[in-house]
């Protein structure tokens, strides 16, 4: 369903404009643009563009979820799913990264949904990453083999649950264990939960309800904040190998006995 009409008048609402002034804005008259909220016609690809650039909001979105029950821009809710809004650009329109620092990790929990405590969040810029919210958090303790304490993953957010790719990693808002990266396998259709397991065998998986997880970003990338020493990286590959593999250390060392 094509949601652009009536999701062209109520973000028009929501900015206070009148028809005459968004029509301005857009470079269109007046005329245009009632036409296109009222349904009569749909916008061409130049004009889609303009709006989703004005209203800092992706094209895709505009067209395919209503937005009508959004009451600001703060964030919009889809069902019961935070999409967050608005994704931050520069002057050259380029889309900016919200980086939770090491320091205020913990505050993530109290202000992930407070569009004060986002806005003053520190923003980097990387424009190799694909299209959609994306959100940089630091990793802590060595759960997630070869990813460094102090590194930072850069996660997308995912609005639909049921998107969740089994084996993929996925940093967490957990009501209950705050932030955490794992590997996740979907159990929703089973018992409502979310499996997270480790990449380091040494910590175990665990579940947590689904109705406990208050976001979801998929990984895109990470930054790792310290080099490696060899010998790091020696112990680290090795350990990833037999985990890929699925095969304990203790279960080698009794095929070997």
């Amino acid at each position: 369903m094509n949601f652009i009409s009536k999701n062209i008048r109520h973000l028009r609402d929501l900015k206070g404009l009148s028809q005459e002034q968004l029509a301005e804005e857009l470079g269109i008259t007046r005329s245009n643009l009632g036409s296109k909220e009222e349904g009569r016609s749909q916008p061409n690809l130049d004009l889609l563009i303009s709006i989703s650039n004005y209203f800092r909001i992706p094209v895709d979105i505009l067209i395919k979820k209503d937005l009508t029950k959004a009451k600001d821009f703060s964030f919009i809710e889809l069902g019961n799913q935070r999409v967050l809004f608005p994704i931050m650009v520069d002057s050259e329109n380029e889309d900016l990264i919200e980086v939770v620092p090491v320091k205020t990790s913990a505050g993530y929990l109290a202000g992930y949904d407070d569009p004060e405590y986002i806005e003053q969040l520190a923003k980097i810029k990387l424009p190799f990453l694909p299209t959609g919210k994306h959100r940089a958090f630091p990793i802590k303790g060595d759960s997630m083999l070869p990813m460094k304490d102090g590194a930072f993953v850069i996660g997308k957010f995912v609005e639909n649950r049921s998107d969740i790719v089994d084996g993929k990693t996925y940093i967490l808002l957990t009501l209950n264990n705050g932030m955490v990266y794992k590997r996740v396998y979907n159990r929703i259709h089973m018992n409502n939960t979310l499996q997270l397991v480790s990449d380091n065998s040494a910590y175990e998986p665990y579940e947590v309800a689904i109705d406990e997880v208050l976001e979801l970003w998929e990984f895109t990338c990470s930054i790792n904040t310290q080099e490696y020493s060899a010998e790091e990286l020696k112990l680290s590959s090795i350990v990833q190998m037999f985990n890929s593999l699925g095969v304990e250390l203790e279960a080698l060392k009794k095929m070997i006995g």
